[in-house]
């Protein structure tokens, strides 16, 4: 402690012996704080953004359907209505919002084309609460009722159907003794979203479903949306408990590809920060070395004054403990201030096309990540300090008779 009393104050002012080595280790340091803070929050602005995106359309935050259902979307693997023990357990305040569907495969045909499409039955009143689909009607409107049997199509198939507005199409699936259903629909509604949407979803009123291919109140899955995210291992956990006989899964486990991009966005920040920190020794190495250089003289007098090698080790990392944690302090404050200007949102609506097809938001809102300002920032501060020692142990090992002939 009275090494570190003594050092400290003279740590300090090494420092601005050089104001440009210090100067060029600063900015080097900041600047690649500045760049992995920033990048962190836009990341997890972009993956949030496009995660809202996939999951407000059709999954929702999780699902249940009958067992099997899933491995075999047809219409012998159907499940009942919630029964009430599973009523009550989705309406606990965990729970945001939720919805019954009949989704089939099925196809759709017009005057010029027949295409494949999934013919879902929804409840409007309920999909208002978890889906954006109601929001992205563009052209006509959204469906008023379980027992409206006007449908809602994609922009890019009434395309293709060469349909439009105010138009019929026929749905056809299988009915409940296997025959084909088929039935003239108006086409009341266009939606405008992604193509994968667009192109394989027609929505009806969930009782015109059921009434079109023979069936009573069956339905294939109920949706649910939750405010909080990390209660949702718990949720799924309490909803299984509730109907065993039940397939219940989370996001995750329907939408593979989602949860692999989630992952993958949660782990880019730290490939970032190995690439920039590895930029970020190379300069605090070099600075450091060049350091102890111009300064081999100077250590041989300290050394020849009786101070003991682990001292002259303290001292040059106290310097770099000074310099590497001033360039942090200004990175924090470099990204908080680059944050704070983008409040209002990144307006990427300019590269709308590419973030359809990305399925991402158009509108990026990064936010501060306290956790990881503090967890990144100590990593850097640590790393950086731990890649100094080396100029510092080489220091402490000159040997005072050969250090004392350097000049000057």
């Amino acid at each position: 402690m009275s090494n570190l009393k003594t050092f400290t104050p003279l740590a300090w002012r090494n420092l601005w012996r050089n104001p440009r080595r210090t100067v060029i280790t600063l900015i080097v340091v900041s600047v690649g704080l500045w760049s992995i803070l920033f990048f962190n929050s836009f990341i997890n602005a972009w993956g949030e953004s496009g995660k809202e995106a996939v999951l407000k359309l059709l999954i929702g935050q999780g699902q249940i359907h009958a067992v099997g259902y899933m491995d075999d979307p047809s219409i012998d693997r159907l499940m009942s209505p919630p029964g009430e023990p599973l009523v009550s357990a989705l309406n606990a305040p965990e729970i945001e919002a939720w919805a019954t569907r009949l989704q089939l495969p099925g196809v759709v045909v017009s005057e010029y084309k027949t295409l494949p499409v999934n013919v879902v039955g929804v409840d409007p009143e309920a999909e208002r609460l978890l889906s954006s689909i109601p929001d992205k009607v563009v052209e006509g409107r959204y469906l008023k009722g379980v027992e409206d049997d006007g449908v809602v199509l994609g922009l890019h198939i009434a395309e293709r159907l060469k349909t439009g507005l105010g138009r019929r199409v026929i749905l056809m699936s299988q009915s409940t003794d296997g025959s084909l259903s088929e039935q003239s629909f108006d086409v009341v509604g266009l939606f405008d979203a992604d193509k994968a949407t667009e192109d394989f979803y027609a929505f009806t009123g969930r009782r015109a479903a059921q009434n079109f291919v023979g069936l009573n109140d069956e339905i294939a899955q109920i949706v649910f949306t939750i405010p909080e995210v990390d209660m949702l291992d718990p949720i799924i956990a309490d909803l299984a408990a509730t109907a065993p006989d039940l397939d219940v899964r989370s996001w995750k486990q329907i939408s593979l590809f989602l949860a692999t991009t989630d992952t993958f966005m949660q782990s880019f920040i730290y490939i970032w920060l190995g690439v920039v920190f590895s930029l970020m020794a190379i300069g605090i190495v070099n600075t450091q070395l060049m350091a102890v250089f111009e300064r081999t003289h100077e250590f041989g007098q300290l050394r020849a004054l009786g101070m003991k090698p682990r001292q002259v080790l303290v001292l040059v990392a106290l310097e770099s403990t000074f310099l590497i944690g001033f360039g942090v302090l200004i990175g924090i404050v470099l990204a908080a201030g680059t944050i704070w200007t983008l409040t209002d949102g990144v307006d990427l609506s300019a590269f709308a096309e590419g973030l359809e097809m990305a399925q991402a938001g158009q509108i990026l809102y990064p936010e501060y990540d306290i956790p990881g300002f503090v967890v990144l920032s100590l990593i850097i501060w640590v790393l950086g300090i731990l890649v100094a020692l080396w100029p510092a142990r080489r220091a402490s090992k000159l040997s005072p008779v050969e250090a004392m002939r350097h000049a000057t």
